[in-house]
């Protein structure tokens, strides 16, 4: 068996934030007593920005990790009822794919051991190896993913990098366009060329100016009931306005409240059927106060407590 523990790098123990009040517990001082055998969720970061780099960003995001867990270790465990197991981080090799070769045999490994999955990046190239696991272990078809992003990210390009994931994953036949939407996308931000080739693939398309969570929750559920695949989240955090998340690699003026977002992931945590959620492209460089740190924090925090125990 592929040992995932001798492919990951172990945590920092300063991160683990301790209260040290019995009557104010933190979720730095209950995590890290809890054992992989016994978990139901996996903490895993990939903390590299080649593919941001790669694709003309501003680079930072291998900086993250740290930063999201620093701000989710202060977090209560308040609504949390399921056991949470943090492996640390996906070995950085010397090039970005081999780093996306190993990081897709770990998130395999886990998902094969029966355990959900939140991925902190690094940039959102990491999609990738995340949706290439997913279709190894649930098969190409039976799985459907979610990119809530101002960006397509089915981006041409050679090498890979952080624009290219999905494309990657479409023209690889890893996941089936049916299966594959497009959220809060942002016009101004993405090219008509790839719309084209988005919408004549008959991907599911969902722009900013038509998201409204309510009626997204329901047409998910609705569209479950008849094909109820494992599904895939990947949140790029630069699908957030600028006021709540300054720390992006790709900042926009406009884009979903933090309110939307964190709704997001929750919505994501109740579907029993989630086996990853993903959070990409925070920029801690360009972060005001941790506010978007916070903010992903927070998402995950959300996104457990909708968690139903078995």
């Amino acid at each position: 068996m592929f040992d995932i523990f001798q492919n990951t790098t172990r945590l920092n123990q300063g991160l683990f934030y301790r209260k040290n009040d019995a009557n104010d517990v933190r979720l730095g001082e209950t995590i890290p007593n809890c054992v992989y055998a016994e978990s139901e969720v996996v903490i895993l970061a990939c903390p590299q920005d080649e593919g941001v780099r790669r694709n003309g960003g501003r680079v930072g995001a291998a900086l993250a990790p740290e930063a999201i867990r620093r701000q989710f270790y202060k977090l209560t465990p308040f609504g949390i009822s399921i056991k949470i197991f943090d492996i640390g981080d996906t070995f950085i090799k010397d090039s970005l794919e081999e780093t996306h070769d190993l990081h897709t045999q770990i998130v395999e490994q886990i998902l094969r051991d029966g355990k959900k999955i939140i991925i902190l990046g690094g940039g959102n190239d990491v999609s990738f190896p995340d949706g290439f696991a997913m279709a190894n272990v649930f098969g190409k078809d039976d799985w459907s993913a979610f990119n809530i992003d101002a960006h397509f990210d089915v981006r041409a390009d050679f090498p890979r990098n952080s624009g290219t994931p999905y494309r990657q994953l479409l023209d690889g036949k890893y996941l089936s366009p049916e299966n594959f939407h497009e959220i809060a996308y942002q016009p101004q931000a993405t090219s008509p060329v790839y719309f084209d080739y988005l919408k004549n693939l008959q991907v599911n398309l969902l722009g900013l100016d038509e998201f409204n969570i309510l009626e997204f929750q329901t047409l998910i559920v609705d569209k479950l009931s008849d094909s109820p695949a494992s599904l895939f989240w990947g949140f790029d955090v630069d699908a957030v306005g600028a006021s709540d998340a300054p720390g992006t690699s790709a900042p926009s003026p406009i884009g979903l409240s933090a309110r939307e977002f964190c709704g997001l992931a929750k919505f994501a945590g109740s579907l029993a059927n989630t086996k990853i959620i993903e959070f990409t492209e925070v920029n801690p460089n360009f972060d005001i106060d941790n506010r978007t740190a916070k903010l992903v924090a927070v998402a995950m925090h959300n996104f457990l407590s909708a968690i139903k125990k078995d």
